[in-house]
């Protein structure tokens, strides 16, 4: 599979955790961008971080990779290549996947230290 491109959002993202069966804050629906997982566990949300919720726990100060897509279902190891880059660097991410791409999540931290990783092993970075 030849190497993609990603795009770098502008956002810093937060991701929040709350219990099982949590209704969804309404701000969380206005937010420009957003993603939700409801699970018997937990409810997780990932906003950008101005966008202030109340929430058991919170991961906050994430930028954001989006694979450019949309992108063909039958493309294999999209993220495990990706994340082998940013593992073999020991950068932590949180990834999301959605019907078009693929995003992933890293330390603002380790955004430049990500984007060196990513860049010499041939994607492209917009």
């Amino acid at each position: 599979m030849s190497k993609l491109t990603l795009r770098l959002t502008k956002d810093v993202m937060a991701i929040h955790s709350l219990p099982a069966k949590s209704k969804i804050p309404e701000q969380v629906f206005n937010a420009p961008i957003y993603f939700l997982a409801n699970t018997p566990q937990e409810v997780s949300i990932v906003l950008p971080s101005n966008i202030t919720i109340e929430s058991d726990d919170i991961e906050d100060d994430w930028r954001m990779f989006e694979v450019v897509g949309p992108l063909a279902f039958s493309l294999t190891g999209i993220l495990s290549n990706i994340s082998t880059v940013l593992a073999n660097e020991k950068i932590s991410i949180f990834a999301i996947s959605t019907f078009d791409t693929d995003h992933i999540l890293v330390k603002s931290n380790k955004i430049e230290h990500a984007k060196t990783a990513l860049l010499a092993n041939g994607y492209d970075i917009i």
